[in-house]
């Protein structure tokens, strides 16, 4: 028997209908072998980070999961498939991107996956859902680094 163990799920689209698509990941995200949603944010707007294109819809999502590391990498890239994402080059507009943003308290860093997520305390757009729905995972000087970047809650 695997103990389960929190993680958390950045997701983000700008192609296509994003608002379905993210809600449609966290339906897909909870269906995972292994896998139970705990709570996700309220979806946001942002604009493109080192990126050209629309603005993104994001949010943050906590699981609790038998999976190791690699195979919720690996599901969730399946995910990503399944939403048509594309990757024609680094940080091209897409349907949809999931990162694992930290599994447990590992620390891992290998040529396909890094966690905790190594950018993730650098992006409002994951930080301010994040906030939202954990805010015992940020600090306001992380919050602070980041208010220059525009992102705004939806609904």
């Amino acid at each position: 028997m695997v103990a389960a163990v929190s993680a958390g799920i950045g997701l983000g689209a700008n192609l296509g209908d994003c608002a379905a698509t993210l809600r449609q990941a966290l339906q897909a995200i909870a269906a995972l072998p292994g896998t139970q949603l705990l709570r996700h944010s309220s979806l946001y707007r942002s604009a493109p980070v080192a990126a050209t294109g629309p603005d993104y819809f994001n949010a943050v999502a906590e699981i609790l999961t038998t999976l190791s590391p690699q195979a919720l990498l690996q599901a969730l890239q399946n995910l990503e498939h399944a939403a048509g994402r594309e990757r024609p080059y680094r940080n091209a507009p897409r349907t949809l991107d999931l990162d694992i943003l930290w599994w447990g308290e590992l620390q891992l860093h290998t040529p396909t996956l890094t966690v905790p997520h190594p950018r993730m305390h650098e992006r409002a757009f994951v930080l301010l859902p994040l906030a939202e729905m954990a805010p015992e995972r940020v600090t306001p000087e992380q919050l602070r680094a980041v208010q220059g970047q525009r992102v705004e809650r939806l609904g």
